[in-house]
C-alpha cells in the first residue's frame, strides 16, 4: 500500500474526519486532501506526529500495509476490556449487595453500626477497585491510543445475542422484584424481621441486574473499536466537554455519597436510600447525553 492508501486506512479506522485530522496536525484540511489522493507528501515532523498519533512504525507507514499489520489483538485490549468490565460490573453490584447483607445481618440481631461500618467498608474497597481500574484505563488508552479493529462479524453477531438477554433479563429482574414487592406490602403480615429478609432479597435481585446491565454496557462499547480510536483521539471541543461531564458526574456521585450517610445516620435510611445512587447515575447519563462530545461528528 502507498503513504496514501495507508494514511486513509488509518484516518478512517480512527473514526476521524480530514478536517479533525488536520485540527490534530496544525495543517489545514485541504493538506491531507493531497496527501490521501497523493498530490503532495507531509514533511517528516509531521510523518513522525502521524506515527504517534496512530501506533504505527514510519517504515509500514510509508512502504508498508498498514492494513496487514494489524490483523491480530497485539495490545491484549479485548482482555483488558473484559478485565475492565468485570471489575466496574462487580463493584458497583457489591455494594448494593452489600446493602442486602446489612438487611439480613440486622435480623440475626447484629448491631446496627456495625453494619453500617460493614458498609462503609465495602463502598471504600469498591472506591479502591474502580479508582485502580480506571487509572489503568486512561494509562492503556494513553499507551493505545488506535487499536486495530480485529472483531469479526460472527464475533459481533454472537456478543448482540448474548447483550440482548443481558439486558432484557436485567430489566425483567427488576420489573419482577418490584412486582414482589408491591405483593409484599399488600399481601403478607409484616414484622420487622420479615420487612429485613425481604428487602434484602429485594436488593440482592436488584444487586444483581445492575451488575448485568453495567457489564453489558461497558462490553457493548468494547466491540465498538471505532469509538475507542475516536475518543481517544479527541479535537479539542470534544476533550473539553469530556472533561465537563467528567467533573460534572464526579461532583453528582459525590453528592449522592453524601447525602445517603447523611440520611442513614440521621433518619436510620440505611437500607431504604440506596435509590440517591439511582437517582445520580440516571442524572450522570443526562449530563453525557446533553453534552455528548462527538455530537454531530458522525
Amino acid at each position: 500500500m502507498a503513504f496514501s492508501d495507508n494514511l486513509q486506512f488509518l484516518r478512517s479506522e480512527a473514526g476521524t474526519t480530514q478536517e479533525q485530522l488536520a485540527e490534530q496536525l496544525d495543517v489545514s484540511r485541504q493538506s491531507v486532501s493531497k496527501w490521501e489522493s497523493g498530490q503532495s507528501f507531509p514533511e517528516m515532523e509531521t510523518l513522525l506526529r502521524l506515527c504517534e498519533l496512530y501506533g504505527v512504525s514510519l517504515d509500514i507507514l510509508l512502504r508498508g500495509s498498514v492494513e496487514e499489520s494489524r490483523v491480530k489483538d497485539t495490545a491484549r485490549y479485548d482482555h483488558f476490556m473484559n478485565l475492565f468490565s468485570w471489575c466496574v460490573a462487580l463493584s458497583v453490584g457489591g455494594i448494593l449487595l452489600t446493602v442486602a447483607l446489612m438487611g439480613v445481618l440486622e435480623t440475626f440481631g447484629v448491631p446496627e453500626p456495625l453494619c453500617g461500618a460493614l458498609f462503609l467498608l465495602a463502598v471504600t474497597a469498591a472506591a479502591v477497585v474502580i479508582i485502580s481500574i480506571g487509572i489503568q484505563h486512561d494509562n492503556f488508552c494513553r499507551k493505545y491510543p488506535v487499536i486495530a479493529d480485529f472483531y469479526t462479524a460472527e464475533e459481533r453477531e454472537a456478543f448482540q445475542r448474548k447483550f440482548v438477554w443481558l439486558v432484557a433479563g436485567s430489566v425483567g429482574a427488576i420489573l419482577f422484584a418490584v412486582t414482589l414487592l408491591v405483593l409484599f406490602s399488600d399481601t403478607v403480615e409484616q414484622s420487622a424481621d420479615s420487612e429485613n429478609l425481604f428487602m434484602s432479597g429485594f436488593m440482592a435481585i436488584i444487586a444483581a441486574a445492575v451488575t448485568a446491565f453495567i457489564y453489558a454496557g461497558i462490553q457493548s462499547d468494547k466491540y465498538n473499536v471505532a469509538k475507542y480510536n475516536r475518543e481517544n483521539n479527541p479535537t479539542p471541543t470534544a476533550r473539553a466537554r469530556k472533561n465537563l461531564i467528567g467533573t460534572i458526574c464526579g461532583v453528582l456521585m459525590l453528592l449522592a455519597a453524601a447525602v445517603y450517610v447523611g440520611l442513614g445516620l440521621a433518619l436510620d435510611l440505611w437500607r431504604r436510600a440506596w435509590w440517591v445512587f439511582a437517582v445520580a447515575g440516571i442524572l450522570c447519563g443526562v449530563v453525557s447525553v446533553a453534552l455528548d462530545p462527538h455530537k454531530g461528528e458522525d
